[in-house]
């Protein structure tokens, strides 16, 4: 039987074609003497916009929403047209018995393979490679056990209605708050209420106001003790007067034997956290390094929401585990392999895991950043299959004038992980954080009088929340939501570990977001957007219940129609609001006046400082008070010649000046635009009256 492989991207075509022998190179494709392997190119095949619809949604226009298709339309960008103009003649091809969705292993690669698949109007049976690792062993194995398309139909709807609401609720939002207001706004069925938490965690910090608080300090026998918060310096200092120079009384002693486990395999959104907090990488950043590795054959996949293994590869787990122990750790221990197998906690994918390839690496053919990020998943997996921290804790009460003061020891019997974490902070040049053991004398026992107390008053204040980093900022995103829902439903927040570096990157490059170092601050007009939006629009809650909803349906537990409805009821209600907003509240952005309207793409055209500009962020449309064309001429465009222009499309000029001729004329100045937004100048003369 002869069949065609269709993967994600290229490269990693050409890595299935190896090892299905496929080596002839042709136009967009390999092929061997059984099979042919092509690629996609990402996202190859897009739902179509508006305006592909109907000529009437060139202009925004409130009253043309909602905007719901009866039928989807999907397009071809021009630049993967001929790669998909190949793929179309392939699914074609009257040789091949089936066609391998090769993408990416996940509701993405399902959506990406099915869009092409469909547009094509192909009818090749459908098998489906599903594998954690490009590893050679792990490709022949997928390859031997190909799954039928149709198992995969549950996660092809979540990956179809994920796309239609992403669409809709930006479609319609954007375009309905944009008309409304007179300003380009982008809403966003994810990207919104991730905005929304930046807003509201820095209208927090800006309406912080710092509160004094107070505590004594008591220093007895070489050992500081420190009393409760207190809001009153006077109480304070009351106390402290008290008990200077008297004797103190242990009135308790409690020592608590404690355990520290050790911390799970990375998923996605954990190692992204950590590779920020460590290195300051983005999470885009991390995630297209990991894509890297995982397509060098030297990670699993990293798009993953679990940090189990199966049962089935215990044994795989403790070769790396001892394979890395000696390339990377300077001690040895048994590792506890048992600790990281949840069968039942593993769904699409295992946690994240170097290959058996990664074993053998060349670390200085790496580059930093891949160097990097190998060592801190080898190293996770050192820490995981290692032993808890063992430590014992003393709690220590001493008694003085009334007051009760308190102190915390602690001794650390077994490092376990804990020692890993130091090696793995001097391969990353980080400060040592090395815990001291804050040992109290052997002699200590309650009823023991302590003598010469030494005091004084500490004053301290709140602090307020702090700025969100990537780091927190993935957790805010993962965790939005949890509150609303039971204890044991399977939570997801906002968008998924794979979504989610995209989605933070969409907020800075929209300039709703902007980056400060590690941290990530909203804009001015990212907290425009959020104050004039309802709580329904920017809500957390409702979307981590639309993703918690997505995975139901990937159980089959939800029809498609019904997920769907949902979104068109939340589109009804958002342009319900927008129609009862105010004619006050339209014109809180619209502090410029308006000059015309854009012959574009029918926005609002605003005066600017060098330009006349259109309110429409994606229009592209502007008129130069200093355009190329009048510059020898001497000629600037003035307010009133420009409102002409937008509103005739000429305007008469007087004043032009020839340098050929060396003398002042007067002329009719035409103005076309493109498509693009570009704009052409021409000159007629007007016959003179005789």
């Amino acid at each position: 039987m002869r069949f065609l492989v269709i993967a994600e991207k290229p490269s990693v075509a050409r890595i299935l074609a190896k090892n299905l022998s496929a080596y002839e190179e042709k136009d967009g494709y390999l092929e061997g003497p059984d099979c042919i392997v092509s690629w996609c190119v990402g996202h190859l095949v897009e739902y179509a916009s508006p305006e592909m619809y109907s000529e009437s949604y060139k202009t925004w226009r409130f009253e043309d929403l909602p905007i719901i298709p009866n039928e989807w339309m999907s397009i071809v960008s021009k630049a993967t047209k001929e790669q998909f103009r190949i793929l179309k003649e392939l699914l074609h091809r009257k040789d091949l018995d089936y066609v391998v969705n090769a993408c990416d292993a996940g509701r993405e690669g399902e959506l990406i393979f099915h869009r092409v698949y469909d547009l094509a109007k192909s009818s090749l049976l459908v098998k489906r490679l599903w594998i954690s690792s490009m590893e050679n062993e792990a490709i022949k194995d997928g390859f031997l056990h190909l799954k039928s398309g149709r198992e995969y139909q549950n996660l092809l709807d979540a990956a179809t209605c994920r796309a239609k609401a992403d669409w809709l609720v930006g479609m319609n939002g954007t375009r309905a708050f944009s008309t409304t207001y007179g300003t380009s706004f982008r809403v966003g069925r994810v990207q919104t209420p991730t905005l929304a938490m930046l807003v509201e965690r820095q209208k927090a910090i800006e309406e912080f106001q710092k509160t004094p608080y107070y505590k004594v300090k008591l220093v007895a026998d070489g050992v500081t003790f420190e009393s409760e918060k207190m809001n009153g310096k006077e109480q304070a200092e009351e106390i402290a007067t008290a008990c200077m120079g008297r004797s103190v009384e242990i009135v308790g002693m409690k020592t608590e034997e404690k355990r520290k486990g050790a911390p799970k395999l990375y998923d996605l959104t954990t190692l992204q956290r950590e590779a920020n907090r460590w290195y300051g990488y983005t999470a885009k950043e991390t995630l297209d390094c990991l894509q890297e590795l995982y397509e060098k054959q030297l990670l699993t996949y990293p798009r993953t929401d679990s940090c189990y293994v199966t049962s089935d590869m215990e044994d795989t787990v403790e070769e790396l585990a001892m394979n890395f122990m000696n390339q990377l750790l300077d001690f040895r221990y048994e590792p506890e392999v048992q600790k990281t197998v949840n069968s039942g906690k593993v769904t699409d994918h295992h946690a994240i895991l170097p290959t058996k390839q990664a074993m053998h690496v060349k670390w200085e053919n790496l580059s930093k950043k891949e160097e990097t990020l190998l060592k801190l998943v080898c190293m996770q997996l050192l820490k995981a299959v290692s032993q808890e921290q063992l430590y014992e804790e003393t709690m220590l009460d001493v008694s003085c004038g009334n007051q009760t003061f308190h102190s915390k020891g602690k001794c650390v019997k077994q490092m376990g992980f804990t020692k890993i974490d130091e090696i793995l902070k001097r391969h990353a040049g980080l400060p040592k954080e090395k815990e001291k053991d804050i040992l109290f004398p052997s002699d200590y026992e309650e009823g023991l009088i302590l003598p010469n107390a030494v005091t004084e008053v500490v004053e301290r204040f709140t602090s307020p929340p702090k700025l969100f980093s990537e780091d927190t900022l993935l957790y805010a995103m993962e965790t939005a939501g949890n509150q609303a829902f039971d204890k044991g439903t399977e939570k997801k927040g906002l968008g998924t570990p794979a979504t989610r570096a995209s989605i933070i990157e969409k907020l800075v490059t929209s300039s709703y977001a902007t980056r400060k170092g590690k941290q990530i601050l909203p804009t001015e007009e990212g907290k425009n957007l959020i104050a004039i939006l309802p709580e329904f629009v920017k809500s957390a809650t409702m979307t981590a219940e639309w993703e918690n909803h997505l995975l139901e349906m990937e159980h089959g537990e939800m029809q498609a129609e019904q997920f769907l409805s949902g979104i068109q009821e939340v589109i009804a209600e958002m342009l319900e609001y927008c129609s009862k907003v105010s004619e006050e509240e339209k014109r809180r952005f619209q502090k410029k006046k308006s000059i015309g309207i854009c012959p574009v793409c029918g926005g609002t055209v605003y005066e600017g400082k060098t330009n006349y500009y259109c309110s429409n962020r994606e229009c592209e449309f502007c008129l130069w008070k200093e355009p190329a064309y009048l510059k020898n001429m001497e000629k600037k465009l003035d307010v009133k010649s420009a409102e002409q222009l937008l509103e005739k499309g000429s305007v008469h000029l007087r004043d032009l000046y020839s340098r050929k001729k060396n003398k002042y004329f007067d002329a009719d100045l035409h103005m076309e635009t493109e498509k693009n937004g570009k704009v052409n100048f021409s000159l007629s003369f007007p016959k003179k009256r005789s």
